[in-house]
This record gives C-alpha cells, sequence and structure tokens, in this order.
C-alpha cells in the first residue's frame, strides 16, 4: 500500500471541498437562465430526473474510481483508469481530466476576477446613479479591453492575473490549503445567498415602476415553480436539463476523481458524494432559484426577465437592482452578491488544480509548489488569449470544446469503462464498501444501464443536434423521410464553422465580411492551443508510463 503524501484534515472539511468544486458560477448564473429558456417550472422535473439517474451515478462512479487509484499511489485520471483498467491506449482517457481542467481554468479564472472587479466598484460606489443601460456598458467596456473606460487601465487583465494569482497561491499549500478556503467560502458563500435569497422571497410588488407597473417578484417564483407539462414532451427541455446537471455537478472533469484519491481505503464514499451532490442542488435550486430571477422580476417584470434572460444578467442587471434598495444598502447586496460569486467560483477553480498537481507529483516527484505554479502559468498563457480577444470568440470557443464536449465525452467513456471493463460486481462492491448509508440496490442497474445510455444518448444529441434545437420537430421530419437537418450549434457544424460561413455568405459589406473571417482564425487559434495542450499532456502520460516501465511500476 502506498503512503499518501497528502490528505484532508477532517471529513467536513473533505465534503465541503468537494461541495465546492461542484458549486459554481453555474448554480447562480447557468441554472436561473436555463429554468427560464425551458419553460420554468417544467424544467425542475426532469433535471431532478437527470440528477437522480445521471448526477448522483456519475458521482458514484468518479469517487469509488478515485479512491480504488488512490489504493495504489495514483492520484489523476490517467493512472487511476489505468489502475482499474488494463491496456496501453485505455489511459489515455483519463487525459481528458487533466486537459479539461487546464483548459476551463484558463477561462474560468477570467469570469472569477469580473466578481473580484465587481466587488470593488460596489464598494467604491462606481454603478452608483447608473441606469439599466449605463450598467450593461460599463460591462461591455470591461470586457473590451482596448476601448476599456472602468477606471483602471487594463483592468480586465490586471485583475485576471490577481486572481490567477490567489489561485495559485492557495494551491501551493495543497489539500490543507484548499480545505481551509473551502471552511471558510462554502458558510459565507450559503449566508450571503440567504440573505439576498430572502430579499428575493420579500420584495413582492415593491419594487415596480411607472415603466414596469406590473412587476412583482412572485411572478418570477410561480414562473419557475410551476411546471408547464406540455414542455415534458419536448426532448430540447431534457436534453438542458441533462446538460446543466454535468455543469452543476463538476463531473466528467477529473476533479472529484482526484479528491478522493486521497481517501484511504476504508473511508465512506456513497454518504459523501450523496452529501456533496445534495449540498450543491441544496445551493443551485434553493439559493440559486430565489435570487436573480425574483429580483429581476419584482423590478423588471416577468415578460423582461423572460425574454432577456442571459448569462450577462448578473453583471449588467444585478448592480442597477441594488441601487433601487439605496446608496449603503447596495453597496452590502453588490459585496454579497459578487462576493457569492467569486466564493463559488474559487472553490471550483482550485479544485482543477489538483489533477495536473496529483499528476506531476506521483510520476515526477514535482513538490506541491511546483506543481501550482506550473498550473498557474499555463493558465495564464492559455487564459490570456480568452481576456484580450474575448469579443472575438476566443473564450466561448473554449468554454464549448473544453467545458462542454470534453467533460460529455469523458463522463460518457468513463462510465462504460467502469460499468462494463472494469464490472459493475467489482464497481458494485468498490461503492459500497466502507459506505456509511446503504445504497439503493436499484442503482446497480441504473449506473449499469441508464446512466451509460443516457450519456450516449447526449453525445449522439450534440454531435447531430436538430435545426433550430427543436427535437420534437425534425424527428418528425426524419420519421416522415424529409431528413435531420442539423444546427450550426451541433458539433459537426461547428467543426466547420458553418454558423460563420453562412454570415460571410450572407453578407455584402467587405468589412463585415472581413470581421468574419477574422473571427475564424481567431477560433481556429483557440482550438489550436486546445488541440496543444491534450497533445502535451498526451505525451507526458506517455513519457511517465515508459518512466514507470523502467521502474517496473507499469501494469502493461
Amino acid at each position: 500500500m502506498v503512503i499518501k503524501s497528502d490528505s484532508w484534515g477532517s471529513r467536513v472539511g473533505l465534503i465541503l471541498a468537494m461541495a465546492g468544486n461542484a458549486v459554481g458560477l453555474g448554480n447562480f448564473l447557468r441554472f436561473p437562465v436555463q429554468a427560464v429558456q425551458n419553460g420554468g417550472g417544467a424544467f425542475i422535473i426532469p433535471y431532478l430526473i437527470c440528477f437522480l439517474v445521471m448526477g448522483i451515478p456519475l458521482l458514484l462512479i468518479e469517487w469509488s474510481s478515485g479512491r480504488y487509484g488512490g489504493k495504489f499511489g495514483n492520484h489523476s485520471t490517467p493512472y487511476i483508469l489505468d489502475s482499474m483498467v488494463k491496456g496501453r491506449i485505455l489511459k489515455y482517457i483519463g487525459v481528458f481530466g487533466i486537459f479539461t481542467n487546464i483548459a476551463v481554468a484558463a477561462y474560468y479564472c477570467y469570469i472569477e476576477s469580473w466578481t473580484m472587479s465587481y466587488v470593488y466598484h460596489s464598494i467604491i460606489g462606481t454603478f452608483k446613479g447608473m441606469s439599466q443601460s449605463d450598467v450593461a456598458g460599463f460591462f461591455n467596456s470591461y470586457i473590451d479591453i482596448g476601448q476599456s473606460t472602468t477606471g483602471i487601465p487594463y483592468e480586465a487583465i490586471v485583475f485576471y492575473i490577481l486572481c490567477l494569482l490567489i489561485n495559485t497561491y492557495i494551491l501551493s499549500k495543497g489539500l490543507k490549503g484548499i480545505e481551509k478556503v473551502a471552511k471558510i467560502g462554502m458558510p459565507l458563500l450559503i449566508l450571503f445567498g440567504v440573505i439576498l435569497a430572502i430579499k428575493g422571497l420579500t420584495l413582492g410588488t415593491s419594487g415596480a415602476s411607472e415603466i414596469f407597473p406590473d412587476a412583482n417578484a412572485w411572478d418570477g417564483l410561480n414562473f419557475l415553480w410551476t411546471p408547464q407539462y406540455d414542455s415534458l414532451l419536448d426532448l430540447k427541455v431534457w436534453m438542458a436539463a441533462a446538460g446543466q446537471i454535468f455543469f452543476t455537478l463538476s463531473v466528467g472533469m477529473g476533479t472529484i476523481h482526484c479528491y478522493a484519491a486521497y481517501l484511504s481505503e476504508k473511508d465512506d464514499i456513497a454518504l459523501n458524494a450523496v452529501s456533496a451532490g445534495f449540498l450543491n442542488e441544496f445551493v443551485e435550486v434553493v439559493l440559486g432559484g430565489l435570487i436573480v430571477i425574483p429580483i429581476a422580476a419584482g423590478y423588471l417584470g416577468l415578460d423582461w426577465v423572460i425574454k432577456n434572460a442571459g448569462f450577462g444578467m448578473a453583471f449588467q442587471t444585478m448592480p442597477f437592482l441594488f441601487q433601487q434598495w439605496g446608496t449603503v444598502i447596495a453597496a452590502v447586496a453588490g459585496v454579497f452578491w459578487f462576493g457569492l460569486l467569486f466564493f463559488a467560483g474559487i472553490t471550483s477553480s482550485l479544485a482543477m488544480g489538483t489533477p495536473w498537481m496529483g499528476f506531476m507529483r506521483d510520476e515526477f516527484k514535482w513538490s506541491k509548489n511546483k506543481g501550482a505554479w506550473s498550473f498557474g502559468a499555463m493558465a495564464l498563457v492559455l487564459g490570456l488569449p480568452t481576456v484580450i480577444f474575448f469579443q472575438e470568440g476566443v473564450f466561448d470557443e473554449y468554454d464549448y470544446w473544453a467545458g462542454t464536449v470534453s467533460l460529455v465525452i469523458f463522463a460518457m467513456l468513463e462510465t462504460i469503462l467502469f460499468s462494463w471493463v472494469f464490472g459493475m460486481e467489482k464497481g458494485w462492491k468498490e461503492i459500497t464498501s466502507g459506505a456509511d448509508i446503504k445504497v439503493p440496490n436499484i442503482y446497480k442497474f441504473i449506473i449499469k444501464f441508464i446512466t451509460p445510455l443516457l450519456l450516449i444518448v447526449i453525445f449522439i444529441g450534440s454531435l447531430c443536434k436538430p435545426k433550430d434545437n427543436d427535437w420534437s420537430g425534425n424527428l418528425s421530419r426524419l420519421f416522415s423521410g424529409e431528413g435531420w437537418l442539423l444546427d450550426n450549434g451541433s458539433i459537426i457544424k461547428n467543426i466547420m464553422h458553418s454558423g460563420i460561413k453562412e454570415q460571410i455568405a450572407a453578407a455584402t459589406d467587405p468589412m463585415i465580411i472581413g470581421q468574419l473571417e477574422d473571427k475564424i482564425m481567431y477560433l481556429n487559434l483557440a482550438r489550436f492551443l486546445l488541440l496543444a495542450l491534450f497533445f502535451f499532456i498526451s505525451i507526458l502520460v506517455y513519457v511517465a508510463f515508459n518512466k514507470r516501465k523502467k521502474e517496473g511500476r507499469a501494469t502493461v
């Protein structure tokens, strides 16, 4: 048995760190938007079903896989999988578990840095007296590096580097540093969230104005929680719900494996996994659903929210709404809201550094300090293009390939390997070994059959996403012999830049054509950087394999 060089200080710290890994910006920014765009209450039903048949199984798979690999001294996905499934090629599936984290951290820390900046601007009163359009304009100025008028030269770059430095310093302290941040950050996040949620619950019609006389916070709550059963027949809603589970639980990334690898063989994983999962769901569904939508509906009306719901509401709308509460309370609310988002962000981004650090320590004997700062350096080099060329779409390209497609592929492959190659009997024994709760036997069937099937459907659905995201309509076309029309958002069309090429073909202004052609160039640059990172990590895994062979540690 290999003695672990790092360990968790307490069970509470582990659960909070795992929950912090899952609780991220998507809980407060993506979930409410997804709910609004997919029928409000109709979204909650498939969302909760997907949590039970896909989210919980993936948590159990990744916790048990990580603990199993940790028995053999492996703390990163390539060799965690290698310890479970013998085969030279299969260990390279684990490359996704390092690649995804570095690539996502590179742009995720940029959003995280926005929250730091907005805390600062809330304190100094930057948003005082601004209209909603002024606040939106402030955000647009912030992300436009060359035209920024926010008060600090190159402010976006300054806060981004500062954010990366904070993350890297904490990572250099190892699991103890991450655990300490989780123990402070998670309670503060929940406290701030509860305070803002209470405001959302009690706002009622007091925010109505002459422009929006019918504004009512309760309309937002009713919309979010009243099921519209006819929408349940729309596959688009189910695909959106399944996709949100990936984002909210941080499955398919490799971070859970690496956290669980530091557990001892007898430590419980079943109760830990379920506890972390349900804590994340509480934060997302209860707190995430009680802040942005009700407060926005309370001042701007539900119709405005449905029409304008988007990721940017948190930065382009919320500071304006806080100003309606008076200067002092607006500053406090701004600190609470953006502080909440910062803690949600940093507890997730810290987790993203652990797979790389674990891999380099296991295979090349790197120290925590060296591993952390090398991770920070890679994230900086990879991430600066997302800051500087944000307007050209580099940020979104990273998010699509690293933060969406990569997650689905890795989750699908690891589930098939766990259930069908490692074997469900061995897998179930690993899940239930040392468990402090009895895992329902139905999950043995779900993990082996239902979860892999759902993941395959999600992957194929992403690959062949129908035009206009109209699943029902395109299925009818397919069965009637009219064919399947691909959407420009499908993986196949995205690879070919079909959407941009259609815009070029339709444009007549040479300047617009030139801008679109430049955008394709920037997107190809983003893809090149991502591919280079993936191949770099693959080469390191190959070098590590040869090193293990020489040392007599290779399994194949």
